[in-house]
């Protein structure tokens, strides 16, 4: 069983990732019989069969497929999966942000693909909680990356309110 980081631990994935083979097509692909995350593609061509299995469903996006795609589904997603094809690929932050800003999706957001340690204080302000680090890389020492800065100036939808503000609200003392 593979592990990732939730939560700021390092816990077992109790979730499987269809993958499509190429030619596959996604409303013949057979449905596993498990908790499984669907590509969007899947999800959008057999949502009544998904839905109709005694399992949670997840769904993951592509850098290029919106949250606003998800919108109206989020009542029935236990996770959301947001896939990074490479690091440099910053299209995943603005995903995970209108899921839980404009949209107030509360379920697990988790970052899949090229997710490095770098990165992961940042994807976790912008509204991720799971983070399924590139293979080969250190959990344990990518958990160690959400310490790296002990202060943010921004806003977050972690911490809404900037320094100033935070210090001003704390009589100068934050």
């Amino acid at each position: 069983m593979s592990r990732l980081i939730k939560n700021d631990r390092i816990v077992d994935d109790a979730w499987t990732r269809l993958v499509l083979t190429e030619g596959e097509a996604p409303e013949s692909v057979a449905l596993p019989n498990a908790s499984v995350i669907f590509p969007l593609a899947v999800w959008q061509a057999q949502r009544t069969a998904i839905l109709a299995r005694p399992h949670e469903v997840g769904v993951w996006l592509d850098s290029h497929e919106g949250a606003e795609t998800l919108a109206g589904d989020l009542a029935h997603l236990s996770v959301i999966a947001v896939n990074f094809p490479k690091f440099t690929d910053g299209r995943g932050y603005t995903t995970a942000r209108l899921l839980r800003e404009r949209y107030a999706y509360r379920g697990e957001i988790r970052a899949i693909g090229d997710v490095l340690r770098d990165q992961l204080q940042n994807l976790r302000r912008c509204g991720f909680d799971a983070f399924a680090v590139r293979e080969g890389r250190d959990l344990e020492d990518a958990l160690r990356g959400f310490a790296d800065f002990s202060e943010h100036y921004q806003t977050a939808v972690t911490e809404p309110q900037p320094l100033f503000r935070r210090r001003a609200d704390a009589g100068g003392r934050a």
